[in-house]
């Protein structure tokens, strides 16, 4: 393992192009979820159910995410995890192509290829993102974590979109050959990028890898031994919990957004796909809004707070404009949805950072994998949540209104208690070290690190 220290203090260039692996997850992961899906419903006449079983399989794959976080925090070597995670990810969604390719021929074997292909892109997403999300936590004055989550995530929804996009034009006119044609050249460019991203860094010594257990060495110390002190942590587990209350409900209009803005308001496939265009965004200006307000007052735990009651503020509204029949208000609410959306997504992931590098048990790695296979657990549940309730509402009271109200008024308590969570963690952090644990206007020092400017 490295003997050098890993330095607070990246410059937003240097953040910038660190980024650059999630940009070249998001491009996978749009040909993957999107592509690869519409042409296994539409070209290939499957039931829906197929890529939906195959989307909820990778996001379970990634309750690996915290023991492959723990391997990068015992070895050091979060580089190595990042570039061969991703050559699994680019090598995984190239292998879905060629299996949705041979579902034309064969559906049973093309159909099990891809189940294969999803696992594993679901354990190369955890292989990389995981150490690249503890990389960066470590490396980040906590001053700008706010403002590298939004850029981070900005600049990967900016990739999803150019891959959507120019990956579309591309696939035109379609066959198979060209669609697993495309998927290789999009994988491709996603590798480079990744490549990019990390030329020129260096791996240094983990900060408190073994926190909370009596390890000094990575022989020392097991997996289960590490992950059992962090969850009898109470500040790790009510985070936890925080993050997968709060993504349940924010997963869960996902899927049933564009069809109530069809059946209830009925509008046309382009209207819908509109509609939730504003939301995105409405998500990119609340990002943008969350990481300013952060990094000049209050806590990340507040504006993370702030972004749930504004979230369910929002669902309630949505709820109501059936009743009114306003479909300008509809879209209103939807933008508004989606700005306090973004608010609460760049305040809770800065926060994970924050409290990524600060808790006093479990390395950065098996933390952040520890949030991030919450996360994914929540976000894969809460839309198929969403679709089985809007489903069993609309039966059960013979209204589609009804169902859909049900599920956006369910999605808005929820965020209520995840703003409730959240604030309790704040309290617990205050109670456990006096000043607030992720001020953004303190440089306090992690570890004994510098807030010097990296320069690189």
């Amino acid at each position: 393992m490295n003997s050098a220290t890993p330095v607070r203090g990246l410059s937003w260039a240097s953040i910038a192009r660190l980024a650059l692996v999630q940009v070249a997850i998001g491009a996978v992961m749009v040909i993957m979820t999107s592509t690869l899906n519409r042409v296994m419903v539409v070209e290939l006449g499957l039931a829906a159910a197929v890529p939906g079983a195959l989307v909820a399989l990778h996001f379970a794959v990634q309750l690996l995410r915290p023991r492959m976080g723990f391997h990068s925090d015992t070895d050091g070597r979060r580089i190595t995890w990042i570039v061969g995670g991703m050559g699994i990810v680019v090598l995984a969604g190239v292998g879905a192509a060629a299996a949705t390719a041979l579902m034309e021929t064969n559906a049973v074997l093309g159909i099990a290829a891809a189940a294969l292909a999803f696992f594993f892109l679901g354990a190369g997403i955890s292989a990389s993102s995981t150490p690249f999300l503890a990389y960066l936590a470590e490396r980040v004055d906590e001053r700008r974590m706010a403002g590298a989550a939004a850029l981070t995530w900005i600049m990967m929804i900016a990739g999803m979109i150019a891959t959507a996009g120019i990956g579309g034009f591309l696939l035109d006119p379609f066959s198979y050959g060209r669609m697993v044609a495309v998927t290789a050249g999009v994988c491709a460019v996603a590798m480079l990028f990744t490549l990019v991203a990390v030329w020129g860094r260096r791996d240094g010594i983990v900060v408190d890898a073994f926190r909370g257990t009596h390890g000094t060495s990575p022989h020392d110390v097991s997996f289960r031994e590490a992950f059992s002190a962090m969850w009898e942590d109470p500040q790790s587990r009510r985070f936890a919990t925080f993050i997968f209350v709060a993504m349940l409900a924010y997963s869960a209009q996902e899927i049933i957004l564009e069809p109530f803005a069809g059946a209830i308001f009925g509008m046309t496939p382009g209207e819908s796909t509109r509609v939730a265009g504003m939301q995105h965004g409405g998500a990119l200006l609340g990002m943008a809004l969350g990481a300013y307000g952060a990094s000049r007052f209050s806590t990340l735990e507040r504006w993370s707070a702030a972004g749930c009651i504004g979230s369910a503020v929002a669902l309630v509204a949505l709820a109501a404009m059936p009743l009114l029949g306003w479909v300008e208000g509809m879209k209103i609410a939807v933008f508004a949805l989606g700005v306090a959306n973004g608010v609460f997504a760049v305040a809770a992931i800065g926060a994970m950072m924050g409290l990524t590098v600060k808790g006093k048990v479990g390395g950065a790695g098996l933390r952040m994998g520890f949030w991030g296979a919450a996360q994914a657990m929540a976000y894969g549940l809460g839309g198929l949540m969403g679709a089985v309730l809007s489903d069993i509402a609309r039966t059960v009271l013979g209204s589609p209104t009804a169902g859909y109200v049900l599920v956006f008024l369910l999605e808005g308590v929820l965020f209520v208690v995840a703003a409730w969570i959240i604030v309790g963690v704040a309290s617990s952090a205050r109670r456990a070290t006096g000043p607030p644990a992720l001020s953004t206007q303190e440089p306090a020092l992690v570890g004994g690190l510098t807030l010097s400017e990296s320069g690189r």
